[in-house]
């Protein structure tokens, strides 16, 4: 299926206790961070209906101070039904939120003791590639994968590896169970814009699994104040960003 992504990085002041973004930081020095805040989007049809899908990031830019993710949120919506999940750090443990109209993962709290995210790897790229796991890694996988397999959100084990040239990189992670392959390609130099990514997973069962790929090549990048251009003035952006 055809469809388009986003990726809208944003650098915003977090509430470490709140696990929200601060409307006044200044009033808040104590209990405020610094983060860079993905929204990555995917929007792509399957037979006659749509899918719409949704991840917000929230990782402290300070990744020495702070090594992982403090809060990601995901929502999926589709002619079936929508759902909603969430994750929040807390001391060594992320606290997970699912509401969905899937009987198996509706209205479930739980906890996964603290390990990479695979959200977190999009963000980490961004602030410094090189310091993500590398070889025999412990993570917990992406909120929309898990949404789409069904499967229980937990910490798997995995094989990272990052190749570096001159002008662009890759990092890989090889996921065992259920089997998967995540890579993407970035610019080597800081700011290090991500230029492509690829998934390739198993779908279906017995004699009918299939291996599907999902390819996606960055076509035109941005930088501005998006969320002050909600006016029909500013549609010709979207052409611009070819969506």
């Amino acid at each position: 299926h055809k469809g388009h992504a986003i990726l809208l990085f944003v650098a915003e002041d977090f509430s470490l206790s709140k696990q929200v973004k601060l409307d006044n930081p200044l009033k808040a020095k104590h209990d405020s961070v610094s983060i860079i805040k993905l929204n990555y989007l995917k929007h792509f049809n399957t037979g006659i209906y749509p899918y719409r899908k949704m991840i917000s990031v929230f990782t402290p830019v300070d990744i020495k101070q702070h090594p992982n993710s403090l809060k990601v949120t995901t929502s999926i919506q589709e002619w079936c039904g929508h759902a909603f999940m969430q994750l929040n750090l807390q001391g060594n443990s992320y606290k997970a939120k699912t509401f969905s109209y899937f009987e198996y993962d509706g209205d479930r709290r739980f906890s996964i003791s603290k390990a990479l995210l695979e959200d977190d790897i999009w963000t980490r790229i961004r602030i410094s590639p090189k310091s993500l796991p590398l070889g025999n890694i412990s993570i917990i996988p992406g909120t929309f994968i898990s949404r789409l397999l069904h499967f229980k959100l937990e910490k798997q084990s995995a094989i990272a590896k990052l190749k570096i040239t001159k002008n662009k990189s890759t990092y890989t992670v090889y996921f065992k169970k259920p089997f998967r392959i995540l890579a993407i390609t970035f610019k080597s130099n800081f700011p290090h814009e991500i230029l492509s990514w690829e998934e390739k997973f198993k779908s279906g069962s017995g004699i009918k699994t299939k291996v599907l790929t999902t390819k996606a090549v960055k076509v035109k990048t941005i930088i501005t104040d998006y969320w002050n251009q909600n006016k029909p003035e500013f549609s010709y952006l979207r052409k611009k960003l070819g969506i």
